[in-house]
């Protein structure tokens, strides 16, 4: 890559810059400089005395004109409601309503219902409701019992076999 050269080409003579503030100086105060002694621009004599009183009178007697730029805007949103009410109106109509039965519950759902949830009786007021015409043992129990796990139970559990009064020899 090639080396800048620190030096841009341009030169100033030497003492320029020492004399300089005195050369501007001695020119502006000859008079055949450029620059005009008066501006051409003039102040009318007391205008910046009132000059708040006038702009404040004229903001209250004129009504500023104000111009929409979107003059149909409105109507645009209120179309736009009214369209999207009657979307709303028709897919709640349309939405078929489902019908539940008690034979779509799971029992699962019936149990832990009955367990989550107080329902303010006790098990003594429930079984005083129950009819208990048409009820069995296995009706109560979960899992049925079988006639030789029954006796397998009074094997491993009763010592003298005879005290049972078992009729017609079922074991």
């Amino acid at each position: 890559m090639k080396k800048k050269d620190k030096h841009s080409g341009f030169k100033t003579p030497e003492g320029y810059f020492e004399g300089l503030s005195d050369s501007l100086l001695d020119k502006l105060k000859d008079e055949s400089t450029i620059i005009p002694k008066n501006e051409g621009f003039e102040v009318p004599e007391g205008y910046f005395e009132g000059l708040n009183r006038n702009i404040l009178s004229k903001l209250k007697e004129e009504e500023s004109k104000v111009i929409p730029l979107h003059p149909y805007r409105k109507y645009y949103f209120t179309a736009i409601a009214v369209a999207a009410s009657l979307l709303l109106i028709i897919g709640i109509q349309w939405k078929k309503e489902e019908t539940y039965t008690f034979d779509d519950l799971a029992v699962s759902d019936i149990e832990s219902y009955f367990e989550f949830n107080d329902y303010g009786m006790s098990s003594y007021e429930i079984a005083e409701i129950m009819p208990i015409d048409d009820i069995h043992i296995q009706d109560m129990m979960q899992n049925e019992i079988k006639d030789e796990n029954i006796a397998d139970y009074l094997n491993d559990n009763i010592d003298i076999f005879e005290d049972l009064n078992l009729e017609n020899d079922e074991y």
